[in-house]
């Protein structure tokens, strides 16, 4: 019963353990499906379930027929058209990353972004490259397919070269078929429905190794920018080895793409800042990286900067598209390391976006279908010779902001991109490839900014800033897809050592009241006179129930093996002097008449280890011992201040059979030392296992379960005092103890106005 009192409330019922809660309350039955169950379930087949497979699958089918033409039509077209140029752009911008000619990127950015058109639950994303994964893709590339002017090979004692448009066929060979392996990669976790497997690279992860990967891009596109002849590097510590090539090389520099590259470098960053800046007055962002590229191509080719400069140019680009290709079975194998790294930060990335967008417009979406969705739009992509795509963030936001509804503006950029492929691309072929290089950097400014969240999680998160500095090491240090591998580990790492050094406080009463908080954070505690209650915040497994124990023997001030060994060689000591008539019971208490003890400690100790752990048994002695009064001088055993232990199990969310065991162990060291223990909060399913793991007999019974810490401590009390009670059996059982906390700090028993029933 609730009684309202203003802003209090009295609550009147019972002292509750959860065996007498559950007496009293009768407990639903709750059938539990089998995995036989769940298999019959998933294998059933009914129309209904058949067409809601079928619209998960093809999603274009429920969002399509209710297109509003009218309303929506002309932002889609606005936003397609604006998203197109872009991607254009970023496509031939990032093939450089991926050291294939640029008109592959072109490749990149059509077919993924067709079939996520069909396959898609986002409406905002735009997929195509994606600067991080054209990193990750470029250094496997580099890696199996090296620069020749780093590996010449010799044949009969005669340098041979490389041709140039077979070393270009190789590489386009290689970054295909790592695509191809990634979308089977991906497709294959969107059927099996384990997309969940993203949650294991969390934000901090993610910020710290896209933004690794922009120091990659950067260090990359320095050789582009200078026009250097740098041999690529894909070992660990390879970034480093690119800058020292690239500074032993600096005087030979091409001054005309450098100022090129910088003078573009130098707009894009403050165009971006001023559609930043005024993105609520602007209708749309301005399309500087369209202006700039059409400026730059139109002075390269109008004053001949290939010939006169010596620069280099984006170069003769083929008109349509090329037959599909074999992805290389060999490839596939040097490559599933790499080819799954791709496929979850591909994956991660555009999910992350995507959540952002289905947030702010209320709509679902689906992870194990944009798996499905990505996975296909690498393989047709990979197989008509593109490079692993996701989404950019940049390009995602042009779509966004300019008004885009559906996935029909991604349709229609596709379209654009179809146009510059089959028709106008031969217009770029004097495009310089610095010109390229700089709009690449001048996309990674989002990504640089990210710096800037080492003093946010530093606030927020000592465990998140650790993660992204350590993330950001490591991709630094030993490249992206071993650093991706090594933060993963670590993040993992990071969550046991959580769990394994969990906070474990003792708690104490509050105002007088029925709340129990940490003792040594509000001054008005209330400690019950010889009840000790500890609570840990963490699941108990193998790796910290050794930890748990040592903090609770430090929390409670002593050790329950000690005194039980303490105790029974007492016991041993008493038994063997009363044998010996070396010592007489008085009513005064023992007294000891032989002048010297023969037997030492030491032999004591080491005679018989094992009956030292057994339960304390003074059945055969001629009268009864109270260790926590004054013992003779020869017997020095330990008093133990307290007759009750409480154990706050509120926040353990599991138990392995490790725990388990040891956790009975801990409680029967305290039973054996007539310490009662009990244990609060605990879930139903916990204590379920605890049973089918044994963990209860004469000494560990299903009674120590209470519902709440004021429950236990008010069963604790009223046990106490029944024990020192002076009313015989009977009226013990008559009587009705209510009690109530006092004003001066502790318990008082007061005239039972509620029968059975404890008012606090």
């Amino acid at each position: 019963m609730i009684e309202p009192f203003g802003n209090q409330y009295i609550v009147a019922r019972p002292v509750y353990s959860k065996k007498g809660f559950e007496e009293e309350h009768e407990k639903k039955y709750r059938y539990h499906k089998t995995f036989l169950d769940n298999l019959r379930e998933c294998c059933s087949c009914s129309s209904r379930k058949a067409k809601k497979i079928a619209l998960s699958f093809l999603p274009i089918a429920s969002w399509l027929p209710a297109y509003q033409i009218k309303k929506w039509l002309l932002s889609d077209i606005v936003s397609g058209i604006s998203t197109g140029l872009v991607a254009v752009l970023q496509g031939l911008a990032f093939a450089l990353l991926v050291t294939v000619p640029a008109g592959y990127g072109l490749y990149a950015a059509f077919f993924p972004c067709i079939i996520y058109f069909f396959f898609g639950t986002s409406r905002h994303i735009s997929v195509g490259p994606f600067p991080v994964l054209s990193m990750m893709v470029g250094a496997v590339v580099t890696r199996l397919v090296p620069d020749p002017s780093v590996n010449a090979t010799e044949s009969s004692g005669t340098s041979v070269s490389t041709n140039a448009t077979l070393l270009d066929q190789e590489r386009v060979m290689v970054a295909a078929s790592v695509t191809v392996l990634s979308g089977i990669i991906q497709l294959l976790l969107g059927v099996l429905r384990i997309g969940f497997v993203v949650i294991y690279l969390s934000d901090s992860l993610i910020s710290g190794f896209t933004t690794a990967a922009a120091i990659h891009v950067l260090v990359s596109q320095l050789k582009f920018m200078l026009q250097l002849t740098v041999p690529a590097h894909t070992d660990p510590f390879s970034i480093f080895k690119v800058l020292v090539s690239i500074f032993s090389q600096i005087r030979d520099t091409n001054i005309a793409d450098l100022v090129t590259s910088l003078i573009i470098l130098v707009i894009v960053f403050v165009v971006k800042e001023v559609n930043q800046r005024f993105k609520a007055k602007l209708p749309v962002p301005i399309p500087i990286e369209l202006f700039v590229t059409v400026i730059a191509t139109g002075v390269s080719y109008g004053c001949d900067f290939k010939n006169r400069f010596g620069v280099a140019v984006v170069g003769k680009m083929q008109s349509g598209f090329q037959p599909p290709l074999t992805p290389s079975v060999d490839i596939f194998q040097k490559t599933i390391g790499d080819s799954f790294a791709i496929a979850i930060v591909g994956f991660a990335v555009a999910f992350s976006v995507a959540s952002v967008y289905s947030l702010k417009y209320d709509y679902p979406i689906d992870g194990n279908q944009e798996l499905i969705a990505f996975g296909l739009g690498n393989i047709c992509g990979g197989a008509f010779r593109g490079f692993a795509s996701s989404t950019a963030l940049s390009r995602s936001g042009v779509q966004e902001s300019t008004g885009g509804k559906t996935q029909i503006a991604g349709l229609l950029s596709a379209i654009i991109v179809l146009i510059v492929i089959v028709a106008i691309g031969f217009l770029l072929e004097p495009l310089q490839k610095s010109v390229l290089a700089a709009l690449a950097l001048g996309n990674l400014k989002g990504m640089l900014m990210q710096f800037a969240e080492i003093g946010r999680l530093w606030k927020k998160d000592k465990y998140d800033c650790l993660i992204w500095v350590v993330t950001f090491l490591c991709a630094i240090v030993l490249g992206l897809g071993l650093g991706l591998a090594a933060s993963v580990a670590f993040q993992l790492l990071t969550i046991v050592f959580r769990t394994q050094f969990p906070k474990c406080s003792t708690l104490a009463n509050v105002g007088r009241s029925n709340i129990y908080k940490n003792r040594k954070d509000f001054s008005d505690m209330y400690e019950p006179e010889g009840v000790k209650i500890f609570r840990c915040p963490s699941p108990l497994y193998f790796a910290n129930i050794g930890f748990f124990k040592q903090k609770l023997i430090s929390a409670i001030g002593f050790n329950p093996l000690r005194i039980l060994r303490k105790r029974n060689k007492a016991l041993k000591k008493i038994r063997r002097l009363l044998k010996k008539k070396q010592i007489q019971v008085t009513p005064k208490g023992l007294i000891y008449t032989a002048d010297a003890i023969k037997d030492s400690d030491d032999e004591l100790d080491n005679n018989q280890i094992e009956e030292l752990d057994q339960p304390v048994n003074t059945k055969d002695l001629p009268f009864q011992i109270d260790w926590n009064s004054d013992l003779p001088p020869f017997l020095m055993v330990p008093k133990v201040h307290i007759h009750s232990l409480i154990l706050d199990f509120s926040a353990v969310s599991f138990l392995d059979v490790s725990s388990v065991r040891s956790l009975k162990t801990i409680l029967q060291e305290f039973v054996r030392i007539q310490v009662d223990v009990y244990i609060v909060g605990i879930d139903d399913e916990l204590v379920e296992q605890l049973a089918r793991c044994q963990f209860f007999d004469a000494e560990v019974k299903d009674s120590i379960f209470f519902l709440t810490i004021h429950d236990a401590v008010l069963h604790c009390l009223m046990k106490k005092d029944y024990n020192i009670s002076k009313f015989n059996p009977t009226q013990e059982k008559e009587m009705a103890y209510d009690f109530t906390i006092n004003t001066n700090g502790g318990l008082r028993n007061r005239e039972c106005q509620v029968p059975v029933e404890t008012r606090f």
